[in-house]
């Protein structure tokens, strides 16, 4: 008999009938033994039957509000340790708290560690570094096939020995490729065949800083022997002068190059050729390119008509700007100058930060300048950047920029002065300070 108070001798497995303890919820206990306990019928010796399931209005994180269970005992046994029948085993009822204590789920949430945002700002950079990576990769492959490597120096014959510094050979030609009859009205640009170089000049970037000289397309020149930059043959040198741009116009960049080369004694490194359609279009890109024009000008032939005064030009009035030459008294003099000046200030507004981290204005400039961009065969695209930061350079303070010193005219054409011209280049060659001053 169960001598409990209360007890109405029926098996209630160790169920107390004491009161719940305020505001605890507890899983109720679950017997190990069966109904007649370990060993009973259908089991053999030591084994126990499997636990009974959970009713299923329970949950391992909830149970009902039920009373707490008292510390029952077999009813075949009197205690521990009495009886062959006695199990003392049983699962104890986990408490999950309603109070104010600390179990439950409130609890748990507490005790969840706090972020560790060290760890996270570290993968958040590194993955920004990955994908600004990957973009850059991806641009300059992009950039890289968009350049037209047309001219060959390897068929340019009799070079000079090459001095310290790099010398870059800047041509922009009246090449109107890819231009629409309306393309060519509203720029200016007439519907004449073929190309000619507007303008000269050698970009000098050495350890003392960038050195810039025009070459007047009037220049008195004397055309050497070649190497025809497609037929292959040899054509000896007949002592025939004429004006540097007619070089270009009967065999291209390669004489044109050869005949620089011969006639200054310096080696070109690079050649870099532009068109109309893609000088207007880098213009065009990074939004204008602000000049300082220090007196007003009208040319009908170029289309400009400028205003004295700091103003912003676009595509089109930046190519009457450089390409205007019947506005000045001064010949082909004054029209280089202004083409100095607008190529620095053009370089010093794209090689900035603003320009080359914005993909807004990198993309549409480099395609607007790539796709009519013509290069040697060994220049890629570090060389073509060094470039423009060296043009951006003259600009800066940090360089020169001049003509080439003329000692006066011969047939209606600029001759240099070649005592000026062979000091000038010794001086580049030797990556020395330029002291020569050309005409201004």
């Amino acid at each position: 008999m169960n001598e409990w108070p209360g007890s109405d001798n029926r098996d209630r497995y160790g169920r107390g009938s004491g009161a719940e303890p305020e505001g605890a919820r507890a899983m109720p206990h679950v017997r190990r033994g069966g109904p007649h306990g370990p060993g009973g019928p259908g089991h053999g010796p030591g084994q126990q039957p499997p636990e009974p399931p959970l009713p299923p209005h329970l949950s391992p994180r909830r149970g009902p509000n039920v009373p707490q269970q008292s510390q029952g005992y077999d009813q075949y046994g009197d205690g521990p340790g009495h009886g062959p029948g006695h199990d003392d085993g049983y699962n104890t009822g986990q408490v999950y708290g309603g109070g104010g204590g600390r179990g439950g789920r409130g609890g748990d949430r507490a005790q969840r560690p706090a972020p560790n945002w060290g760890r996270r700002i570290k993968w958040t950079v590194l993955t920004l570094v990955a994908v600004l990576l990957v973009t850059s990769v991806a641009t300059y492959f992009w950039a890289d096939g968009k350049l037209r490597r047309e001219v060959d120096l390897s068929k340019v014959i009799d070079r000079p020995e090459a001095g310290d510094g790099t010398n870059y050979l800047i041509v922009g030609s009246d090449s109107r490729e890819g231009m629409s009859d309306e393309d060519k009205k509203k720029l200016h640009t007439g519907s004449a065949e073929g190309k000619r170089t507007d303008s000269m000049m050698i970009l000098h970037d050495g350890s003392n800083g960038p050195t810039l000289i025009s070459l007047p397309r009037d220049s008195d020149v004397e055309i050497p022997s070649f190497v025809g930059s497609k037929s292959g043959k040899k054509y000896a040198a007949k002592g025939r002068h004429t004006k540097l741009n007619a070089a270009y116009a009967e065999d291209g960049p390669e004489l044109l190059v050869r005949t620089v080369e011969h006639n200054t004694g310096l080696r070109i490194d690079h050649y870099v050729e532009i068109g109309f359609a893609g000088f207007a279009g880098i213009v065009d890109a990074i939004g204008g390119v602000e000049m300082d024009i220090p007196k007003a000008f009208k040319d009908k032939k170029s289309g400009a008509d400028f205003q004295a005064g700091k103003q912003t030009l676009n595509g089109e009035q930046a190519l009457a700007f450089v390409r205007t030459r019947y506005a000045f008294a001064g010949s082909d003099l004054d029209r280089t100058k202004n083409q100095q000046k607008f190529l620095a200030a053009l370089a010093n507004q794209t090689a900035t930060p603003g320009t080359i981290l914005n993909p807004f204005k990198l993309y549409p400039t480099l395609g607007a300048g790539l796709d009519t961009l013509v290069v040697d065969k060994d220049m890629g695209l570090f060389d073509l950047g060094s470039m423009f930061f060296a043009m951006k350079g003259v600009t800066g303070g940090d360089g020169k920029s001049m003509n080439m010193p003329i000692a006066g005219t011969v047939g209606g054409n600029l001759r240099w002065d070649k005592a000026k011209v062979a000091k000038l280049v010794e001086q580049l060659k030797k990556d020395e300070p330029v002291t020569v001053s050309g005409n201004e």
